[in-house]
């Protein structure tokens, strides 16, 4: 056979077309999950929450900003705890995210999709996305749910440590 001149069998065209339409696939999975729309819940007059907004978008989400001056009665229907409420609530995935939950916390969560209601950073601590400037403090990232509460990640700034 004259190596300039290749013959391609029927079985060698499907198993490339096969090997090309997984391909595709896979990346259509991964993409998806990459630009992921969250759905955000937060106060008009919040200049912290717009921050956190941005720092999603950065990090590949699609976001979906809804503003309401009823974040209590958000956070009552969507079951985040009391000790454990911020400046506004997100839904993604099935999942509530509370507060300034860094993209990498969320990323990994929603990767591991754990049987859990979601994810909250307690108040808003210095240095959390959306929260710029000053001495970036230490902070947990909670992992919530009915019958569960643990440390999910740990962070200092926008760092995981």
């Amino acid at each position: 056979m004259n190596p300039k001149h290749h013959v391609l069998s029927r079985r060698s065209i499907l198993a490339a077309a096969g090997a090309g339409i997984a391909y595709a696939f896979s990346r259509e999975s991964s993409a998806a999950d990459e630009g992921a729309q969250i759905t955000v819940h937060r106060d008009p007059n919040c200049g912290c929450c717009s921050g956190w907004v941005r720092h999603l978008q950065r990090a590949g989400f699609r976001t979906k900003v809804i503003e309401t001056r009823e974040l209590d009665g958000v956070k009552g229907r969507l079951g985040v705890p009391d000790d454990l409420a911020a400046c506004h609530t997100a839904e993604i995935g099935g999942y509530v995210i509370e507060g300034h939950v860094p993209a990498a916390a969320l990323k990994r969560f929603l990767s591991e999709k754990p049987n859990a209601s979601g994810l909250a950073v307690r108040g808003m601590p210095v240095g959390s996305p959306g929260m710029d400037g000053g001495t970036p403090e230490r902070y947990d990232v909670v992992m919530f749910g009915p019958s569960e509460r643990r440390v999910y990640m740990r962070f200092l700034g926008e760092r995981a440590i």
